[in-house]
């Protein structure tokens, strides 16, 4: 275990090289921190950090640079989430708050993350699966010729056209919806093929062939099988830090073109409080020398989907953790109220 004045040595050595991408030596850490020890004692405990692997030194300067293993240390025992400012907060409700549909919310969400961390932000849309039905609309374009709408509590909307095996009148057409939305609004989606199971048999003979599309219909729909849908913005501000990426940043801007790979990163995530990934924690290798905050975000006690935001180790960890945080608390509430 590392003593308290090391722990305070690393800390200092992780906030002087991200605030100033300079490798760090013991006569900088002296000038600007109060350690309370000689610069010779700095020097020792330098080096007893890298012996252990929490620093290195990158070329034959005096300086040194946090490792993987490094920073890991400070976000688990040394790094608080700092707290948004007021203004960032209110700035951030109205930004989000004046979003018109689910698919402004996610674009506002990206651009709000990019600009608080001036990083790689991904937003996830919020998963069928975990949803519940707000409302069931049906909508007759033909005599034999349907749309259905699926609205979730997360304020997400699917369309299916469904071919009728027969002509469906506008009376039945209100009773189907009636009777479909008393049984599913407000219920869990897992919920609903047992909830309508018998909906069919209630109807009369020559209604139940379209009763049976329309249900068959709406059940293909809650299962979801399209992929998972989600926003990346903001690849731009990585190549800004060119000089971060050990060769070249090529790797990580095709890591993050691929979905897949997105949905992964963003999957391994808490469902509740802020999971950092760091460097080599990473499994895809173009990602090795990134860090991943993300947090999921959701309308009531459970994550719908992720959020987060990726970008080169040499990260300024509580400021980001805090962005990621409160947009993920405010997303969560847009979706409760809308």
């Amino acid at each position: 275990m590392l003593s308290e004045r090391r722990l305070e040595v690393l800390r200092a050595i992780v906030q002087d090289y991200v605030g100033t991408e300079e490798p760090v030596g013991s006569k900088a850490l002296t000038e600007r921190h109060s350690l309370g020890v000689s610069p010779a004692t700095i020097r020792n405990d330098m080096a007893a950090l890298e012996d252990e692997g929490f620093i290195a030194q990158p070329h034959t300067s005096a300086g040194r640079i946090p490792t993987d293993k490094g920073y890991r240390l400070f976000v688990d025992r040394l790094a608080g989430v700092k707290p948004l400012s007021s203004p960032e907060r209110r700035a951030i409700q109205n930004f989000l708050g004046s979003a018109v549909d689910l698919d402004d919310v996610v674009a506002r969400t990206v651009r709000l993350l990019t600009q608080l961390t001036r990083q790689a932000a991904v937003v996830q849309y919020p998963s069928l699966t975990r949803s519940t039905v707000r409302h069931v609309e049906l909508l007759s374009l033909a005599p034999a010729r349907l749309m259905l709408v699926l609205i979730t509590d997360t304020g997400r909307v699917e369309q299916r056209m469904i071919d009728c095996p027969a002509p469906f009148g506008e009376t039945s057409l209100a009773d189907l919806r009636a009777r479909l939305n008393s049984r599913v609004v407000g219920r869990r989606f897992a919920d609903v093929p047992q909830l309508v199971q018998d909906l069919a048999e209630s109807f009369e003979q020559e209604d139940r062939g379209t009763v049976s599309t329309v249900l068959a219909t709406l059940l293909e729909t809650l299962v979801e099988e399209t992929e998972e849908r989600l926003m990346i913005g903001g690849t731009s501000n990585l190549t800004r830090f060119g000089h971060d990426f050990p060769l070249t940043i090529r790797p990580v801007l095709e890591a993050l073109e691929e979905q897949v790979v997105l949905l992964k990163l963003l999957g391994e995530a808490q469902e509740s409080g802020i999971t950092v990934r760091i460097g080599h924690e990473n499994a895809h290798e173009g990602l090795t020398s990134t860090s991943v905050v993300a947090v999921g975000y959701g309308s009531g006690d459970e994550a719908v989907a992720k959020l987060g935001v990726v970008g080169p180790t040499r990260m300024d960890y509580p400021g980001t953790m805090g962005a990621v945080r409160a947009v993920a608390r405010y997303v969560g509430q847009i979706l409760a109220e809308s």
